[in-house]
């Protein structure tokens, strides 16, 4: 799940494919250091109060066994406001820290210290972590990036689980990531099925990052990557029907991408969705449910959603 794909929405029909690549604008950035309990609790809050506002927020343990908070904002945000939600969260006067940062910066700075993690027969890691990974599970390697998802999320963790899952069932041939970010979901689905699969985003940078990434992971001839919005481009016809379709983004993306999604599914598809609050999760079941999918299994990790569904027949 990129940045632009949770905040700007499949609704939006200018062209993604710009030259924002070329010049990564600078970004407002919020610091803090808390314990992990509060570091959850507002990273949760956050995440759910700045959606609509192109805010990325990210939870991790420093190396002084405190956690660290970060928020990155596309334009500065409301510093009074940032402050009452930390206040009302944390039940106590942490003392943000406000600063403008280049976008490579922050995304570097947020990622050079986190941990392997493991969900199912995954382990994400960094190059650092590279030789640490046990023979006996996939390894997918992701290092910092303009691109949001390095698994460290509860979305993410929630997918890779459930993908571990389903490949112990089956063996879906015809493959899809929407809204792929760093690709981490593409790159599990290539790794353990070794089928082809189309990984696509509306954020250009994304869809380059993935590319580079699958390579960096040695299924670059497996993974497809294009830069498109919603179902558009040609490529999902071709392709399909898919037998798996992955889509970690947003509740309100989700639920408008139900209907096309439906039509370029196959009999019996696996759905993976994500990206979703658990009050939300009922209103995306109920979209994909009108459109001839049952739920099969809900997942909860760290206050995210995530659905396994399939569609009927």
């Amino acid at each position: 799940m990129t940045l632009d794909s949770a905040l700007r929405g499949i609704d939006e029909y200018s062209d993604p494919c710009d030259s924002r690549m070329n010049n990564p604008p600078n970004t407002s950035l919020v610091r803090l250091v808390c314990d992990e309990a509060t570091a959850k609790r507002l990273s949760d809050l956050l995440s759910e109060s700045f959606e609509e506002a192109a805010a990325a927020v990210a939870a991790f343990e420093g190396t002084n066994g405190q956690w660290n908070v970060e928020v990155h904002f596309e334009q500065a945000p409301d510093e009074a406001a940032v402050r009452s939600l930390i206040r009302d969260a944390a039940g106590s006067d942490l003392e943000p820290v406000f600063e403008t940062v280049a976008a490579r910066d922050w995304v570097a700075a947020s990622l050079a210290g986190l941990k392997p993690v493991a969900a199912g027969r995954f382990t994400v890691h960094g190059e650092h972590d590279r030789s640490a990974v046990a023979r006996n599970r996939i390894g997918i390697e992701i290092e910092a990036a303009l691109a949001f998802g390095t698994g460290h999320h509860g979305t993410t963790r929630g997918c890779l689980l459930a993908l571990a899952g389903l490949v112990k069932m089956r063996r879906p041939r015809r493959v899809l990531d929407v809204g792929t970010g760093t690709g981490v979901l593409a790159i599990a689905a290539a790794k353990a099925l070794r089928r082809r699969v189309l990984a696509s985003d509306i954020d250009p940078l994304a869809a380059a990052v993935a590319g580079e990434n699958a390579r960096l992971n040695g299924v670059g001839n497996l993974v497809e990557t294009i830069c498109a919005i919603g179902f558009s481009a040609p490529a999902f016809q071709a392709r399909a029907p898919f037998d798996l379709v992955l889509a970690n983004i947003l509740a309100n993306p989700l639920k408008r991408l139900s209907t096309p999604m439906a039509a370029h599914l196959a009999p019996s598809a696996m759905v993976i969705l994500s990206g979703l609050l658990p009050h939300q999760a009922s209103g995306v079941v109920a979209a994909y449910r009108a459109r001839g999918l049952v739920l099969l299994r809900q997942l909860q990790i760290e206050g995210w959603s995530s659905l396994l569904m399939q569609r009927a027949g």
